[in-house]
């Protein structure tokens, strides 16, 4: 009966040492995130300016850059961490 209390104990011990310890995101989580942003701040910069507000850069590119920012900022949200 001690054997089994001890062995309950230890088990909760190291739940607890472990739960502790672990976070939401890796560092891939983050890279992926800061690619993300990067990605996002190039297609924002591309849409900006006064000049020329019809161009294919504005209309056309910059939205399809930000598409993709949004998405790699999805993966890298959703993308579990490895053990």
């Amino acid at each position: 009966m001690s054997d089994k209390k001890s062995n309950t104990k230890n088990t909760a011990e190291k739940s607890a040492s472990k739960s502790e310890h672990t976070f939401a995101f890796s560092k891939e989580n983050y890279m992926l995130m800061g690619i993300g942003v990067v990605v996002l701040i190039i297609g924002f910069w591309l849409m900006s300016g006064k000049e020329d507000i019809f161009s294919n850069t504005k209309l056309t590119i910059a939205p399809i850059v930000i598409v993709i920012g949004l998405a790699i900022e999805f993966v890298a949200i959703m993308r579990k961490p490895k053990d």
